[in-house]
């Protein structure tokens, strides 16, 4: 549906990926659950980014003088890359069975590691870390790695960061 301020929402409820029980999340602990789609990283991306934090470091917005400092040209905000790992659980974190609204939680040991350029993409793979039942929730935890195309790390690449992301489902039906 599209907002009146024009922006198209969803409800993740609605998301096409597997539901599975709380059992099911705890069977999987250990487990890689999914690699996302490639995200292509646009100057016009970071340079909304940089105007709604306020972080308008020249590395990040002026691609001439990124250059004069010896990078490639602009490079993503770190902190814009982590915040992929929203979007990037949507397409990938399996409904909870009688969840009946879930939240980001949090996130633990995120560390970048490797600069993202302004043209390349990126991508997140997940892997259950841990899933515990919790006042009448289900509490997740995935670490996720974010690999920037042509640098994977199965291939021996430096992956952009690396996290570990909480989420927690607020249980009120069959779970």
């Amino acid at each position: 549906m599209l907002t009146e301020n024009g922006v198209e929402d969803y409800d993740p409820l609605a998301r096409d990926v597997p539901t599975w029980s709380v059992a099911d999340f705890k069977a999987k602990i250990g487990e890689e659950i999914g690699v996302t789609a490639w995200f292509h990283i646009t100057q016009e991306a970071v340079d909304a980014f940089a105007v709604a934090t306020d972080d308008r470091n020249f590395i990040h917005v002026n691609p001439p003088r990124a250059k004069e400092h010896g990078l490639p040209g602009t490079i993503a905000h770190g902190f814009f890359t982590l915040s992929l790992l929203a979007g990037f659980a949507y397409q990938l974190s399996p409904k909870v069975k009688g969840a009946v609204m879930g939240f980001n939680y949090g996130l633990d040991k995120v560390r970048f590691i490797n600069q993202v350029p302004v043209g390349s993409k990126v991508r997140g793979r997940y892997t259950l870390a841990d899933a515990q039942e919790k006042d009448g929730a289900l509490v997740t935890a995935y670490d996720v790695v974010v690999e920037i195309e042509g640098q994977e790390v199965a291939s021996g690449g430096k992956p952009a960061l690396v996290a570990t992301s909480r989420g927690y489902a607020k249980l009120g039906g069959e779970a």
